[in-house]
Parts: structure tokens; C-alpha cells; sequence
């Protein structure tokens, strides 16, 4: 497949005055983005906007190409199979894009396919996405986007949702791991919520319209990186040193200084949190300090402690914590409390992001999704690095039964998306060159 450049012609020189100034708003907003998924303001639903003419022009301009190449670093994309996507769309079906979410850019990544296949997207997007600032929440609507409050159980975004497949009226993007993992070639676990709302709608859809159909295509996103990677880790890990109060590790190569910086990470968090540095397997040490941070919480608030998954253990308790400081009816050490345990909440679902055998293959890509962790989990910001080439491989349509298994363990539309996605990834995972 070609591989697309994202400027299509377009540079900032060649803009109308009027996109040049649209653009260097949005340019500006880029300049910093803190991670705040959490806040106590009262949750007010937001509708997708319906029409056409913006994302038309956003398209026609590439917008989103601009804003991935200055804040994600993603230069070129290509597209693979996406002729599957253009025979459901040919057939009329409500149509659910199931993509991993590896990175922050990959909505706009998404983008790209809508633009070369020609349809627009509706999308669901985590609430705290459109309280950061007026133009980001208005951007996100005009893209298609609408919002999902994850600390509660937001009816009015399920039912826009189900509304949209069953009407086919555009194709509908939903991330099923339901957080990013910044593990390109790993799936966190799935929400059942996707599949409620595909056999929801695909139930709705059957009444209503002769021969209606209901579909999912799992999306496989997978970024190379085509850089400096020894120029890019020194950097970031002479940073982080330094921090340790270390001298930069030079003597080591980079597989050596990641392993050494990400147990001096781990040593520092166990020691905050057990008081000492803890022994065993790394792999049992990382799911010990999550459970240390979890399971007392899922004590108080839940009943018992829990296990296994790490994102709806997390979304559970958020569930627990958030309504009453939404309220704004708490006395205010109670709030701050809460907040330590959000805190918490948080690091728990970092931590899991870092699976113990990832370096097991010792590719480019996987080391660099290490170093960005490292950075991002330190300051709460990744530096861009660019050079990243996005590769987005439409999966084969999964008709969805409107009715469920009952006897099934798994809810069997999940455990097809989860292994036609994992078997993608796997497969994008070998073209990541290897280091020495």
C-alpha cells in the first residue's frame, strides 16, 4: 500500500487568512495538555453535532493531520483493507468501528480512513475531554464527537449511541478498551458495554428495517517509528536520571538504561507505598503494588477486594467516589480524601499500562512506547518525538446477533472483536524492526 503523506499539499503558507487564524487557535490549545480525566463539575450531556459543513471542512483541509503531526509526532499513515469498510457501507448496515487505543491521537488518526473512504464519523468521548477549554470541547463536537460521563451510567449517551447504529446514519467510533494504554501491540480488557449497545441496536434495527444489519469492524491501529531511536531514548532517559539524582547511564545501552530506569520507577513507588522496596517477580511485584492500591479501596466502598482487570476495577470505584463530590455536598477534608484515593485510582491503572514481558521482543517501537510512559507517568506529559508512520488495517465485518448466548462464560461478540483485534496487532507487530 502507499504510503499517504498528511500535508496533502496543504502547508500553513498555502492557508486561507481565515483557516491560518482557526488553525493557530488550535495550535495554541496543543502547547500544553495535562492529563485531567477527573473533575468535580456536575455532568451535562453533550449531543454530537448533526450537520455535514464542518466535517467537510476539516476534512477537505486536513485539520486533524496538522494538529497529529504537531502534537502526536505522526507524519504518513497508509490504509489497509479498507475496501471491507466501503461494502458495509455500500450495504447499508449500522456500522460500529472498534478500534484499539494505544495513543491519544488515534480519533483523529480515524480520521484519515473517513476521509479517503468519504463518510463522517460520530464518536464517543470521555466527558472530561470537552472541560478542558471552549475550543477543545467545540472541536470534538464538530468532528462528531459526544460525550460519555465513565463515573456513572450515562443513559443519554447509550441511547445516542444505540440511536446511531440503528439508523445507520453514520458509522459510530467506539475505543472498547475504554482507556489509553500506550501498548500498541497489546489489548487492556474490553468493556461489555460495546456489545450491549451493538446487539441493542442491532435488535432495534432488525424490528424496524427489512434485512437491517448491524456490524462491527475491529480497527487496528499501529504506529512505526522511523526516527532516531538511541538519539531519542538518551534524551528522555538522561531526564529522568538526572531526576534519580543518577549520572546518565551512557555506559549502558538502551535496552540496559530502560530496564534499570523502569525498576528504579518501580523501587520508588514501592517504597511510598509498602515503605521498602518489595522482592519477587517484577511481574508479581507490579500486580502486588496495584492490588496495594486497589484492594483497601474496593474494601471500603465496593465490599471486598477485587482482582483481574485493572480499567473496570477502576471504573468501579470512580462510580463509588465521584457522586457525592460532584454534589459539592462534602466537608472539605472528605473531598481532599477522596481525591488521595483518586490519586491512587490512578496510578493503579498507570502501573497496569506496563506489561512485565513487553521487552521481551525488543523492538523499536516497544521501547519507545516505554520511554513515553516513563515520561508521561514522571510529568504527566510526553514529549513529541515525530517521525511516526500510522498503518490503519479495517478488520473483516462481525454481523452482530441480536440476541446473546446466555450459556456463554464470555459474551461471545466481545470475544470476537478482542481476538480478530489481538490477531492484527500481533500480525502489524512483526513490521516493527527489532533492535540488535
Amino acid at each position: 500500500m502507499p504510503i499517504v503523506p498528511i500535508t496533502k499539499g496543504v502547508v500553513s503558507g498555502q492557508l486561507p487568512m481565515r483557516l491560518q487564524r482557526f488553525w493557530n487557535v488550535l495550535d495554541h490549545r496543543c502547547e500544553s495538555k495535562m492529563q485531567n480525566i477527573v473533575n468535580e463539575k456536575p455532568y451535562q450531556f453533550v449531543p454530537p453535532h448533526r450537520g455535514t459543513w464542518w466535517p467537510s471542512f476539516i476534512q477537505r483541509f486536513d485539520l486533524y493531520g496538522r494538529w497529529l503531526r504537531k502534537s502526536e509526532g505522526v507524519v504518513s499513515y497508509e490504509l489497509r483493507h479498507e475496501e471491507r469498510l466501503r461494502e458495509s457501507l455500500d450495504a447499508g448496515s449500522g456500522i460500529m468501528l472498534a478500534p484499539n487505543h494505544c495513543r491519544p491521537g488515534d480519533p483523529l488518526v480515524l480520521g484519515w480512513l473517513a476521509r479517503d473512504v468519504g463518510f463522517h464519523v460520530y464518536a464517543m468521548a470521555s466527558w472530561h475531554l470537552f472541560t478542558q477549554d471552549w475550543f477543545t470541547s467545540w472541536a470534538i463536537r464538530k468532528m462528531g464527537g459526544f460525550s460519555v460521563y465513565r463515573e456513572g451510567i450515562d443513559r443519554q449517551a447509550i441511547n445516542t449511541a444505540i440511536e446511531i447504529l440503528e439508523k445507520a446514519e453514520r458509522p459510530l467510533v467506539l475505543f472498547p478498551e475504554g482507556a489509553v494504554s500506550r501498548t500498541n501491540d497489546r489489548l487492556h480488557a474490553l468493556l461489555d458495554g460495546v456489545a450491549f449497545i451493538a446487539r441493542t441496536a442491532a435488535k432495534r434495527r432488525a424490528k424496524h428495517v427489512e434485512g437491517g444489519k448491524v456490524v462491527v469492524h475491529p480497527i487496528a491501529i499501529k504506529y512505526l517509528f522511523r526516527g532516531n531511536l538511541e538519539m531519542v531514548a538518551d534524551e528522555v532517559l538522561s531526564d529522568i536520571e538526572r531526576r534519580f539524582s543518577w549520572l546518565p547511564q551512557c555506559q549502558l545501552n538502551v535496552y540496559e538504561r530502560i530496564v534499570k530506569v523502569g525498576r528504579g520507577l518501580l523501587c520508588l513507588k514501592e517504597i511510598e507505598h509498602f515503605g521498602q522496596e518489595q522482592a519477587g517477580r517484577f511481574e508479581d511485584r507490579l500486580t502486588g503494588l496495584v492490588d496495594r492500591l486497589l484492594q483497601p479501596l474496593e474494601e471500603e466502598w465496593i465490599g471486598r477486594a477485587q482482582s483481574g482487570s485493572v480499567v473496570p476495577r477502576v471504573k468501579a470505584l470512580r462510580m463509588k467516589l465521584m457522586p457525592d463530590m460532584v454534589n459539592g455536598e462534602l466537608p472539605e477534608e472528605e473531598r481532599q480524601r477522596r481525591w488521595k484515593q483518586l490519586t491512587d485510582i490512578y496510578v493503579a491503572q498507570q502501573v497496569s499500562c506496563y506489561p512485565s514481558d513487553y521487552l521481551a521482543r525488543p523492538s523499536v517501537d516497544r521501547f519507545l512506547e516505554t520511554l513515553e510512559r516513563y515520561e508521561e507517568d514522571l510529568t504527566d506529559k510526553a514529549r513529541v518525538h515525530g517521525s511516526l508512520h500510522a498503518i490503519i488495517e479495517v478488520g473483516e465485518p462481525i454481523e452482530v446477533s441480536p440476541k446473546r448466548d446466555r450459556n456463554a462464560k464470555v459474551d461471545p461478540l466481545m470475544a470476537r472483536i478482542e481476538c480478530d483485534l489481538q490477531s492484527m496487532l500481533a500480525r502489524l507487530a512483526d513490521e516493527s524492526p527489532l533492535i540488535p
